[in-house]
């Protein structure tokens, strides 16, 4: 165990922290606060900003260095093509909210296409290069991507800067595209982990669980790996430094931290999860995403086998991130959580949560020493 714990050394090292813990993006749910609390326990606090404008990125930060003087990083999402055109986008999306409407009996409006019956213009996605600079304005330790790498010369700048590269991978070959993109470390997103698949190749290939993925991206890119899904408690903690990574990655026992903003009928079903209570939504449609059984999440996989269609399926996903955080609707909203949810047992500050996984890691590694 002495190699592992001279990985998890520099790894922490390489990114100025105390620990080597980072927080799951958790775009939509993680807050400043969030953020900062993890920094402020001695970890990597990242800012989730794959969907932020570049004044909201700078605000995040902003608001991230009033709470914490520590190192944190920044979360980027790697746009697979070119953005489509906006009005066709709206359409698609006025599609799925006309069928919703019907279902539901109420107006949807005459005549004109959706995008031109409501003003949508500004509403595109924010410009990932305007992001990227914001990102790089703000001076995190790390910049994360995630669905890709970055091009040369986004990895020249970082380079310049010495912010630190690190890509997200589901599978042993884009772990390998990450490597050659130029990345210093890499996350691995095992099977267990909560929300979306971080993929950018085939997603059918990418619900590889961390048992498998960690020890083949350790031996094939000879980066530090960072491991992502399924660590909750000091067990699972060693186990990953075992199979040869330097730090881990966690969400869903971050969920039910103080500082987590989800409204507390998302925690409630978070505590009362059992091992068997997360399902994969969207393997048939290629966008696969781990929440808590309910009643929306059992009609989507129903559905999804039955052949519907992604116009048909969008009624049930629409606006169920916003039910569950802020509405606490735990029937249709759709609750995010990984299969350690069945581990969780009550609500803590960040600090002891990560304080705890920290010091019962560390014993348990140093039983397997004594063992070895």
């Amino acid at each position: 165990m002495s190699q592992t714990n001279e990985s998890c050394t520099r790894f922490a090292k390489l990114l100025g922290i105390e620990v080597p813990f980072l927080n799951a993006p958790m775009e939509g749910i993680a807050t400043p606060e969030l953020v900062a609390a993890v920094s402020e326990a001695g970890g990597l606090g990242v800012i989730p900003a794959a969907g932020l404008a570049p004044d909201e990125i700078r605000a995040f930060a902003a608001r991230v260095k009033e709470l914490t003087q520590k190192p944190f990083a920044v979360n980027l999402a790697v746009p697979v093509d070119a953005p489509a055109d906006a009005a066709e986008r709206f359409e698609r999306f006025g599609d799925a909210v006309s069928m919703l409407l019907e279902e539901l009996e109420l107006p949807a409006g005459e005549g004109a296409s959706y995008a031109e019956r409501y003003d949508l213009e500004g509403c595109t996605r924010p410009d990932f290069f305007e992001q990227f600079d914001a990102a790089l304005e703000v001076r995190p330790a790390a910049v994360i991507s995630s669905f890709g790498g970055f091009r040369e010369p986004e990895e020249e700048k970082l380079a310049e800067l010495g912010i630190v590269n690190i890509g997200t991978a589901t599978t042993l070959r884009e772990a390998k595209v990450l490597r050659a993109a130029g990345c210093g470390a890499v996350i691995v997103q095992g099977a267990e982990a909560a929300g979306p698949r971080l993929s950018f190749e085939d997603p059918e290939d990418a619900l590889v669980g961390l048992m498998s993925l960690v020890p083949a991206a350790v031996r094939a890119t000879g980066l530090p790996v960072i491991a992502a899904g399924g660590i909750a408690d000091g067990r699972q903690l060693a186990a990953a430094f075992a199979l040869g990574a330097c730090g881990v990655q966690v969400g869903t026992c971050l969920l039910v931290s103080e500082e987590c903003p989800v409204h507390e009928n998302y925690k409630a079903a978070l505590l009362r999860a059992k091992d068997s209570d997360t399902i994969v939504t969207g393997r048939i449609g290629g966008t696969p995403v781990r929440v808590l059984k309910n009643r929306m999440s059992r009609e989507y996989v129903r559905q999804e086998k039955a052949g519907a269609d992604k116009m048909e399926l969008e009624k049930y996903t629409l606006g169920s991130l916003r039910r569950a955080v802020f509405e606490g609707d735990t029937a249709t909203g759709s609750l995010m959580a990984g299969q350690v949810a069945g581990m969780l047992h009550e609500v803590r500050p960040v600090a002891d949560i990560l304080d705890e996984l920290w010091e019962s890691g560390r014993q348990r590694m140093h039983s397997l020493s004594e063992l070895c």
